[in-house]
């Protein structure tokens, strides 16, 4: 037994308030997939003697197989080995008794990596960038809304202070800090004991919206963990207050919507940012990073914006991005790069929304900007502008452009496996065809009669 297997246990043994665990997979549309096991069973989790079907890792956003799905109906739905990632056990304060998250990813018979799982796809990328000598540095900017749980559509929470329903926007209002201060302080200490290095707080541009920022770390898979423990940490603190968390990517329709912004740099052996060269332009391999990730954009799109709500995001005119530009110190292009000290010099990605899979969301980022440094793709001029009216390439529009971008995206293939890439598809199709089965109430009140 590992020394790292033994302190868990010997920790889990200190908990005697614990008496189940959920031993979970991510699966590509960033849903936590598992089961709820005896806290006995916690040394079997551990040491990877769990299994779960290979199938679940595809399923559709219902929770539903993917019909003609090879991993069910040509294998059987065989099950794989699930190994713990070594991200400990976490703690659960928000459900009815204590309990904790072993978090795992999907193997198969030999022990080997199943490509098919979003993590393994972004630990990939990162074995290339070892490789190289070099290591992604990121931190992460989650936005959601607090709405209220009762309502059928999204209506702002009631404060917990004033008593009255929000309705109104109040960016960077510190009273509304204040309001739901109880909250986002239980937000922060349930970040805590699962070792989420949150950093500073704001009410967002939208009625009950916020934004709650991730410290960097040497450790992209450690960030993207910690990017995926905090969406399902501020949902169960939000019902734990009477609220619910919306992660969607445009819950209003005339609001803000939730960005996942991605801020990146590389470090080489000894420690140095190679995307500093002391200028407030940064280095040569900082633009070829940025030509690389303009050059995969818009087939990496269906990643960013993975959902049928996420295209209602991506407008123009808003601090959503719709072409593929680049910038320095502009929040209306997909990319920035931020000012401050050279020594700091790194690369905002702003094109995900917050309904986007962390793991496949810094895999397509990483692998994109490492194909532009292999490559060194020139990213072309930045500009001052949203980039409207301008020549650069735009986003795809909707989202079975999105999908058919990136079914037959060159530079996807790259980045991501042929099962990870097929499964993705299959599962984004499906569920394209069943919001197209589904009329809306709006249709059937406008064109019912009168058309």
């Amino acid at each position: 037994m590992s020394d790292a297997i033994a302190d868990v246990l010997n920790w889990l043994e200190s908990r005697t308030d614990i008496q189940s665990l959920r031993a979970a997979v991510c699966d590509l549309n960033g849903i936590m997939r598992g089961k709820r096991i005896p806290v006995e069973q916690a040394r079997k989790a551990l040491e990877g003697k769990l299994r779960m079907p290979f199938s679940l890792i595809g399923l559709d956003v219902w929770g539903e197989d993917i019909e003609g799905n090879s991993l069910v109906f040509s294998t059987g739905d065989a099950d794989g080995l699930c190994q713990w990632t070594g991200r400990g056990i976490l703690p659960v304060a928000w459900t009815a008794h204590p309990t904790a998250l072993v978090p795992l990813w999907l193997a198969d018979e030999s022990g080997a990596p199943y490509l098919g799982d979003p993590r393994r796809a972004l630990a990939r990328i990162l074995d290339r960038y070892k490789a190289l000598g070099l290591t992604p540095v990121a931190a992460t900017e989650l936005e959601f809304y607090l709405v209220d749980p009762q309502s059928q559509r999204p209506v702002g929470p009631v404060s917990p202070v004033t008593g009255r329903r929000l309705d109104s926007d109040a960016a960077l209002s510190i009273d509304e800090i204040d309001d739901f201060e109880s909250f986002i302080h239980d937000v922060y200490e349930a970040c805590r004991t699962q070792g989420i290095p949150v950093d500073t707080a704001i009410a967002e541009n939208g009625v009950g919206q916020f934004e709650i920022n991730l410290n960097h770390v040497a450790d992209a898979l450690r960030a993207a963990d910690d990017a995926v423990l905090f969406k399902r940490t501020v949902k169960g603190i939000a019902r734990k207050h009477g609220f619910a968390a919306c992660f969607m990517a445009k819950p209003y329709g005339d609001r803000a919507g939730n960005g996942f912004h991605v801020h990146f740099s590389l470090v080489d052996g000894e420690g140095r940012n190679v995307f500093d060269d002391g200028t407030d332009q940064g280095s040569e391999t900082m633009r070829h990073a940025v030509g690389g990730l303009l050059a995969a954009m818009a087939e990496s799109t269906l990643v960013f914006a993975p959902h049928f709500n996420s295209y209602r995001r991506l407008r123009p005119r808003s601090y959503a991005p719709t072409a593929v530009a680049w910038g320095y110190e502009n929040r209306m292009v997909a990319i920035r790069i931020p000012g401050g000290p050279t020594a700091a010099r790194r690369i905002e990605h702003r094109v995900s929304g917050a309904d986007a899979n962390p793991y496949l969301v810094l895999a397509a980022i990483l692998g994109a900007a490492l194909t532009g440094i292999e490559r060194q793709l020139s990213p072309g001029d930045p500009i001052g502008t949203d980039g409207q009216g301008l020549p650069p390439a735009k986003l795809p529009p909707d989202w079975a452009s999105a999908i058919a971008a990136f079914e037959s995206g060159t530079h996807v293939a790259e980045i991501f496996p042929a099962i990870l890439r097929d499964s993705f598809v299959a599962c984004k199709r499906q569920e394209l065809n069943t919001f197209a089965l589904n009329v809306s109430d709006f249709e059937i009140e406008t064109y019912l009669e009168s058309v």
